[in-house]
């Protein structure tokens, strides 16, 4: 008979070997147990006396927690936000050491793609209204109340810039862009904030679709060069699913932060997430959104010297679970401390301004993506609705592969690029890259170097 410890077993199946230790009679519960669930509920979790229940904290799950810094005082509500229809696995007369959801699939309304969908013991849990009141203290930084923010010139600071551009009158209207050349043209154009969008990311500097294939040091490095160009101009910058668990979303935020970033969204797809205007997507339970949006404050709230950066919380659960439940879940995370809410792929405008007025006072991002999920909106048009920013994720990386193919196809059929150059230059192309201001700088400091160009 070859040695227990030859078996490789998992934590739900080593507690079952426990038990058989102590009593050979239990095996057929306890096998029959373990053959019809894949995880130790609660209250089974909390029951175990042995090592491996008693090295969990004393403290149960979900009990709120007061963080402490010289900024501001925070006092994290429970992980479990209850409601007057409270479901059952989101609260429970006796205390759970871990948080316990068993996912089990449900229809995207748009297609037929199975998509999850929070359950308790197996069975899909039903989805409430988004509730009328939220109890417990909600999250409030009172160096970051918008109020702060209405008066005075404008920040050279890119997340102060930016939260006084969402305290005073006027959309925030952030073009995609991809790369140097995009920001570039952006910046030229006259826009006063940019959006990292990560499709675009993913798409410029590795050649992929948007399919959770790029990191975070992809994400990083491609801000960092952005924010680089004009360090003044906020850069809201897509931050997926946060990359990880909480320690990964605190680690995200720390190096957006760093490399000059003004503002990032999280999102509550599924690690292995897709572009939010494709179909078939996945959510992560009410709980575990929350958790990467607690992450993403606390870890702002302890940058040294106080942050102005921005935190978004993102949805995409309106095509998976509906509008009600895409609201709630943003109205739970104003609570816990989203800066603005972001729900992808609004259908309608009717359904833009039920949004909008459902989370006032918080603002509301959209995301316009020609043929994409929602309408075309103009930034007038969303302004109109309420809506306080609006991006346009791809339109840089559109109009580049259709001026990038004609130029292409140009060059295979004529032999030259004269025409797709359309008369631009060298010279004329590097003042678009910002020549002038380097050439200036060189002179000021001395150099000679580029005296003749």
């Amino acid at each position: 008979m070859l040695p227990l410890w030859m078996f490789p077993v998992d934590a739900n199946a080593t507690l079952i070997i426990f038990r058989l230790l102590r009593d050979p009679f239990a095996s057929q519960n306890g096998i029959r147990s373990l053959e019809t669930s894949q995880h130790l509920s609660p209250d089974r979790w909390s029951g175990e006396k042995n090592s491996l229940a008693t090295s969990m904290p004393n403290k149960p799950y979900g009990v709120p927690t007061t963080y402490s810094s010289r900024h501001v005082d925070i006092k994290s509500p429970p992980c479990r936000l209850p409601s007057p229809q409270q479901p059952s696995c989101l609260s429970s007369s006796q205390p759970s050491l871990i948080p316990h959801c068993d996912m089990s699939p449900a229809l995207d309304y748009f297609t037929n793609a199975t998509t999850v969908t929070p359950t308790q013991n197996g069975r899909a849990r039903h989805l409430e209204a988004h509730p009328a009141a939220l109890e417990g203290d909600a999250y409030y930084n009172s160096r970051l109340d918008p109020a702060n923010y209405r008066e005075g010139p404008l920040s050279s600071n890119p997340a102060t810039r930016l939260r006084q551009m969402l305290a005073r009158p006027g959309i925030v209207v952030a073009p995609g862009i991809c790369d140097g050349i995009s920001a570039r043209c952006a910046l030229e154009a006259g826009f006063n904030c940019l959006y990292q969008s990560g499709a675009a990311t993913t798409a410029s500097r590795l050649g992929q679709p948007d399919l959770a294939i790029a990191t975070l040091n992809d994400f990083v490095d491609a801000a960092s060069m952005v924010c680089s160009l004009d360090p003044t101009v906020p850069v809201i910058a897509d931050a997926d699913t946060g990359f990880g668990g909480p320690t990964m979303v605190a680690r995200t935020v720390t190096k957006y932060a760093k490399a000059g970033v003004a503002a990032l969204h999280i999102e509550d797809q599924v690690q292995t997430k897709r572009c939010g205007h494709l179909l078939g997507k996945q959510v992560v339970s009410r709980e575990e959104f929350l958790t990467r949006i607690r992450a993403a404050v606390l870890a702002r709230d302890s940058i040294p010297g106080g942050s102005d950066f921005v935190i978004i919380a993102r949805t995409d659960s309106a095509q998976v679970l509906g509008m009600e439940e895409a609201v709630t879940r943003l109205k739970l995370a104003a609570h816990v401390g989203a800066d603005v809410c972001f729900i992808e792929g609004v259908r309608t405008r009717e359904a833009l301004e039920s949004t909008v007025a459902a989370l006032a006072p918080k603002p509301v991002l959209v995301n316009v993506i020609s043929g994409g999920l929602t309408p075309s909106f103009t930034s007038g048009e969303a302004e109109a609705m309420g809506a306080k920013i609006i991006i346009f994720s791809l339109v840089s990386c559109v109009a580049m592969i259709h001026a990038v193919r004609a130029a292409m196809h140009s060059l295979k059929k004529t032999g030259t690029d004269f025409a797709s150059a359309q008369g631009m230059d060298p010279k004329a192309f590097f003042k678009v890259m910002g020549l002038d201001a380097v050439v200036e700088f060189d002179a000021r400091a001395g150099g000679s170097a580029f005296q003749t160009i």
